[in-house]
């Protein structure tokens, strides 16, 4: 009898335990929110909504989309790197987790220390475009024509900091030029202006100049990644049209807070690289000028330490003084 009782005391024993180790071994087992630093309708919002559906059907539990705007991403970026490290809340990274420390003093968080990478799930070239009354046809011609005329021109951004501001500049620095910059509150009013003709030139997002291009109200010239777009494939390269090593991104990717457990990490990283692969994800990506990527935590985490070095540099020739 008291052995009994005792076979029935252990049996209690392991049933209580036998909850507590299926739900850590069988994440997710609640709903998972994917936060888009930035507002309804843009870059970050549009990748996580493409992502979100198909995340959550894999994993079993529903994905939800929190849009967490403000302060350039610093917002959202910052709620994600203090949330519980246990892959319930997970960060639409864009590249502003590079450049924002080059041009902040007092950032909430590390983007290195704070979040753990998952994956970069897809890049967008800017394209760089003119207004057709600068009679430029090429890069090269560009660079002869502001050489010629040094702080004449003038060219827009969707903001100060932002891909496309960050991605000009790169361009001046390597190339040498001085031109004005103009910067705009988004990417919707710079090109309006420079469609009116009040600007020169911009590095446009693919989603807004692509279909200006295509319309004739803009020229372009090249794209800003290190291969020609599927959205725009007579485009040149920036580096293959005349400055050799060029490039500059706008990329996505999924974080989750630092500390989070590894399997976990492991898990998001297998089935984000899978539904990257999709047939209908890459149609929705290249119908907004992206392209998916799909990589290791550990490739992700190099290309945001190398981002960090390369934009800061930027800033620094740039003669940007953190705010």
């Amino acid at each position: 009898m008291h052995t009994t009782l005792w076979i029935r005391i252990a049996g209690a024993f392991l049933a209580a335990l036998a909850p507590a180790t299926h739900g850590q071994s069988g994440y997710p087992v609640k709903p998972v929110r994917l936060v888009s630093p930035s507002s309804a309708g843009g870059g970050s919002d549009i990748v996580a909504r493409s992502l979100a559906p198909k995340l959550a059907e894999r994993l079993g539990q529903q994905v939800i989309v929190e849009n967490r705007p403000g302060a350039g991403t610093v917002i959202g970026s910052d709620y994600v790197a203090k949330a519980p490290p246990d892959g319930y809340t997970l960060l639409l990274g864009i590249a502003t987790l590079a450049t924002n420390p080059a041009l902040l003093k007092k950032m909430p968080y590390d983007a290195v220390r704070d979040l753990a990478p998952i994956s970069k799930v897809a890049a967008s070239p800017n394209v760089l475009v003119v207004h057709p009354s600068v009679p430029v046809r090429s890069v090269k011609e560009l660079i002869a024509f502001v050489s010629a005329r040094p702080g004449q021109l003038s060219f827009a951004s969707a903001g100060v900091g932002t891909n496309p501001h960050m991605a000009m500049e790169l361009f001046l620095s390597t190339t040498k030029l001085k031109m004005v910059h103009i910067p705009y509150k988004g990417s919707a009013p710079a090109i309006t202006d420079l469609v009116g003709g009040h600007v020169a030139a911009m590095a446009a997002t693919a989603l807004t100049g692509i279909p200006q291009i295509r319309s004739g109200r803009l020229r372009g010239l090249g794209v800003s990644s290190a291969q020609r777009s599927a959205s725009a494939p007579d485009l040149p390269t920036i580096a293959e049209a005349g400055v050799p090593g060029y490039e500059a991104t706008q990329w996505y990717g999924v974080l989750a807070p630092a500390g989070t457990p590894p399997e976990i990490i492991k898990r998001l990283n297998a089935e984000l690289v899978q539904i990257l692969q999709l047939a209908d994800v890459k149609s929705r990506f290249a119908a907004d000028g992206a392209e998916p990527v799909g990589d290791s935590p550990e490739q992700f985490a190099q290309y945001i330490r190398s981002e960090l070095t390369k934009w800061a540099k930027v800033a620094r020739d740039a003669g940007i003084q953190p705010e």
